[in-house]
């Protein structure tokens, strides 16, 4: 069996021997949180923060949780319709007036939030992601791909950019920066989105599935999704240093499942943790307003999304390209975060699923 290191609630053992399973059928490095009621239950990582498995994940080792970061830009502008800053109904264009052309004069904030503005496809090189004037102007030209709000296709890399720059609008700082000042900093979560060069030591590049290299590119699970003329994002450009201090707020954030869990536990507690309160419970609630349900059309699959978020059953979420994954329960006043740097190719990847399961397993236990 795998050593696993942290610490756990007798309760919950399921959950670190799931992760050693994993380490023992060949990931490298991963961790794995549960919070309840605000507080870690779970807390363990194991395994290498290297390909070449000579540098121990360690427990402020970091990596790329990719789409995982969806739901910290997410939250980011639900404080501040919570504040009263921003309404979600409102026209794009009353935060961004150069936004409503071409088309775009009907898109509402929510379109953006629930991936229904039109606009899912990043035509541009790569290297311009990691320019945000250049990003956002090449966005704000942009003509919708359909009737904005009609339906939903995933905006894997566009989103964050276009979520991000109403919030800039509204509070003069960029997402990364209102996320670190308003967000992870009141938690003391070690969560980045734009990491400081001082970080670097820490990060677990990602590792390509087997027989694949850093050519590898993102895919859906469906099998379903249509052809795309939209540039695809290389493993390598994510591993390289200019992705890393970009702000790609729809993919490139970087922490482990301990800073994930403790930033999403404030949606499953009701917008307060540890005495820090966030946002009201009815703030949280937006996020599971359903703003589309059906088949995605750039995924290829069903989905309902609300505001940021990925709803399922009594959960919302969402998972990130490699296998990192957020699940939180407001019901049962549970968040789950698995994060890893080992990809697998997603239609054989159930492994986050699997940390979640084994942790309702524990809360049976911790409610009987």
């Amino acid at each position: 069996m795998a050593d696993i290191q942290g610490s756990y609630d007798d309760l919950f053992t399921a959950v670190p021997s799931a992760l050693s399973a994993l380490l023992d059928e060949g990931d490298a490095g991963a961790s794995v949180a549960v919070f309840v009621d605000g507080e870690p239950v779970v807390d363990v990582w194991g395994g290498f923060a290297d390909s070449e498995r000579t540098i121990p994940w360690q427990r402020d080792t970091i990596t790329n949780v990719w789409s995982v970061t969806k739901t910290m830009t997410a939250l980011c502008a639900l404080v501040l319709a919570d504040r009263g800053d921003l309404d979600l109904a409102a026209p794009v264009g009353r935060y961004w007036p150069g936004f409503a052309r071409a088309g775009k004069e009907k898109v509402l904030v929510r379109h953006l939030l629930g991936h229904t503005a039109g606009l899912p496809d990043w035509d541009g090189p790569v290297e311009d992601l990691y320019d945000w004037p250049s990003a956002t102007a090449r966005l704000a030209a942009q003509t919708p791909q359909w009737e904005p709000g009609s339906t939903a296709g995933y905006h894997s890399l566009t989103q964050g950019f276009l979520v991000g720059e109403v919030v800039r609008r509204i509070t003069g700082r960029s997402l990364g920066e209102f996320f670190a000042e308003e967000v992870a900093g009141p938690l003391g979560a070690d969560f980045h989105i734009g990491l400081p060069a001082e970080h670097d030591h820490r990060v677990a590049l990602a590792i390509p599935p087997a027989s694949r290299d850093e050519d590898y590119v993102a895919g859906s699970s469906s099998g379903k999704a249509p052809p795309t003329t939209a540039t695809r994002v290389r493993l390598r450009d994510g591993n390289s240093v200019a992705w890393r201090r970009a702000e790609i707020p729809a993919a490139n954030g970087v922490g482990n499942a301990r800073s994930v869990g403790l930033v999403q536990s404030v949606m499953a507690c009701g917008g307060t943790v540890r005495g820090t309160r966030l946002l009201s419970r009815a703030g949280c609630d937006r996020a599971r307003q359903e703003q589309f349900s059906g088949e995605d059309r750039v995924l290829g699959m069903p989905i309902r999304w609300g505001l940021g978020y990925g709803l399922f059953d009594q959960t919302y979420g969402w998972g990130g390209w490699g296998g990192s994954l957020v699940v939180i329960d407001p019901e049962a006043r549970m968040t789950v975060a698995y994060v890893t740097h080992q990809m697998r190719e997603p239609a054989e990847d159930n492994r986050g699923l699997e940390m979640v399961m084994a942790a309702y397993d524990g809360l049976k236990g911790l409610r009987a």
